[in-house]
């Protein structure tokens, strides 16, 4: 964690992985500056990229499409669908089931936010529905 006093610069280049399955740009989080209440990261999709099927337990989330385009599928079976464009937002409220799709073919970059100090707090992953997403796209992960 960053030592501050109040106010920290996070230096791009810092990564890790998230049980979403993608490697994140580390940005303002519990783990690198202590916050306790808001975090915000990076999130850089390749073409067919599927995040796992998974909901945040009580929190929120934001996401801006900082550049190209994603699928977002979500609700109880994953049956629902949303195209995010460059330069707009995707609010995912508590407890909804979701998982961003690359289908654009081209690269993609989210800057999320989520309404806790980390994107990793209430993280409840949902296999079943990643094996159901895959089945009614035909496509496998």
């Amino acid at each position: 964690m960053v030592e501050h006093d109040g106010v920290a610069v996070i230096k791009p280049g810092q990564t890790y992985v998230g049980k979403q399955g993608f490697t994140y740009g580390a940005g303002a989080s519990a783990e690198t500056v202590g916050a306790r209440s808001v975090c915000m990261n990076v999130l850089p999709m390749p073409p067919g990229a599927v995040a796992k099927a998974h909901f945040h337990q009580g929190i929120e989330t934001i996401a801006f499409m900082l550049e190209g385009e994603c699928a977002v599928y979500y609700g109880d079976g994953l049956e629902k669908r949303v195209l995010v464009h460059q330069g707009e937002q995707c609010f995912v409220g508590p407890d909804i089931p979701h998982a961003p799709r690359n289908e654009s073919g081209k690269p993609c970059t989210w800057v999320v936010v989520h309404s806790s100090g980390s994107d990793q707090d209430g993280i409840v992953m949902l296999p079943e529905l990643d094996a159901k997403l895959a089945a009614r796209l035909n496509t496998s992960r």
